[in-house]
């Protein structure tokens, strides 16, 4: 992994984004991927949405006192596939956590839920840092991810 810390060189001026705002997820069936997102991670529902085609919708999860928003899209004519980050697209998704400790917490969660996650993963380069990777119910793989530098 490496780190950024300055700005790339650029003959153009590139217009300020604040941060991620939210992220849509097309799942297989929104009802279980909503009580998953739920029971696991802490999301609610925020509202739903029609797609502005018409066609779908949208359940938009929250995790109360934060900003992340996650949308579980439903799209009447979806390949029903399970995920998989070798097609274009989401490779994962990445959630930051607060401490070293919050991802041992974690770990226990999932093994209270009974949640498969991967082994915890721990690494001092290039700097501090530790993950636990687990999947949701399409298979999209979920890390939790602390970062000490």
């Amino acid at each position: 992994m490496t780190t950024a810390t300055e700005a790339s060189p650029s003959s153009r001026t590139v217009p300020t984004v604040t941060g991620l705002h939210h992220l849509g997820l097309t799942v297989r069936d929104i009802g279980a991927s909503e009580a998953w997102y739920n029971e696991v991670l802490g999301l609610v529902r925020a509202f739903a949405e029609p797609h502005g085609t018409g066609e779908g919708y949208a359940v938009v999860m929250t995790r109360p006192g934060t900003g992340l928003f996650v949308g579980l899209d439903h799209h009447p004519d979806a390949d029903q596939q399970m995920f998989s980050p070798r097609r274009t697209g989401l490779d994962h998704l990445a959630l930051q956590v607060a401490s070293r400790e919050a991802i041992d917490e974690w770990i226990t969660h999932l093994d209270e839920a009974g949640v498969e996650h991967e082994t915890l993963f721990e690494s001092t380069e290039p700097a501090p840092h530790a993950l636990v990777v687990f999947r949701d119910p399409d298979g999209i793989p979920i890390e939790l991810f602390w970062f000490g530098g």
